[in-house]
């Protein structure tokens, strides 16, 4: 392990915010990067990349920010994904992340956990919209809380089995796919930032404002798949 004497710009930064009280897997959260990562930080002198994300959180917190999303989405402004020399987005190393076009992620939760927001579908979201990938969701609910019919055009445009009817009397809908491009996952990161990080209120908030669910419906199964579209 180098000495602090000898410490690159990015460990220093994230001993700042150590002392401010997080630890290093929670800078690695407000990165969108592995824990494994910022700990090399302080072994391997890596992190250059992630600086100017870093100086903007010592400053927002130093300013009095804590809300972790409310970091999470400024440390996202300041970072760009790496790209190869023939302008491909690099591979990553970490297993939870979209690493290269054609590459995606998945995260779900069930009731408990969306009970109390989901939050960690969060992470599959923001680090989509960081490599400027397209997300699409598949959501549980009730049949009544649908306003639109199943399968629908209107409620899922270019999904021919958008819809799983289940014994229980519930649904599950999908909306984006690969096929129909998805959605806009800095979009959604944006509407995940502004509910708290709460995915759930976020998710239920969209259906609602859309038309495709009723005020006061409750989900029961959430999940969420990024991806970064192969360059043609």
């Amino acid at each position: 392990m180098t000495s602090p004497q000898e410490r690159n710009e990015a460990a220093r930064l994230t001993q700042q915010l150590v002392d401010a009280g997080y630890n290093r897997s929670q800078v690695a959260r407000m990165l969108g990067r592995n824990a494994s990562l910022v700990s090399q930080f302080f072994t391997r002198n890596k992190g250059a990349s992630l600086v100017p994300a870093l100086r903007q959180l010592v400053a927002a917190v130093q300013g009095g920010v804590r809300d972790m999303e409310e970091l999470r989405a400024i440390a996202a402004a300041q970072i760009r994904p790496r790209t190869t020399r023939d302008g491909r987005v690099a591979r990553t190393r970490a297993r939870d992340t979209v690493a290269t076009p054609g590459g995606s992620v998945t995260a779900q939760a069930g009731r408990q956990a969306i009970a109390s927001g989901a939050a960690h579908l969060a992470d599959a979201i923001h680090q989509t919209a960081q490599q400027g990938g397209r997300i699409a969701l598949t959501v549980r609910m009730r049949a009544r809380d649908f306003t639109l019919p199943a399968g629908s055009l209107d409620d899922s445009p270019g999904l021919r089995r958008g819809v799983v009817t289940r014994a229980d009397r519930t649904e599950e809908r999908s909306y984006g796919s690969k096929v129909s491009s998805g959605m806009d996952a800095a979009e959604w990161s944006a509407r995940v930032v502004a509910a708290r990080g709460d995915v759930t209120d976020a998710v239920l908030t969209w259906l609602v404002e859309t038309g495709r669910a009723r005020p006061g419906a409750e989900i029961g199964f959430l999940q969420v798949r990024g991806w970064v579209p192969r360059r043609r």
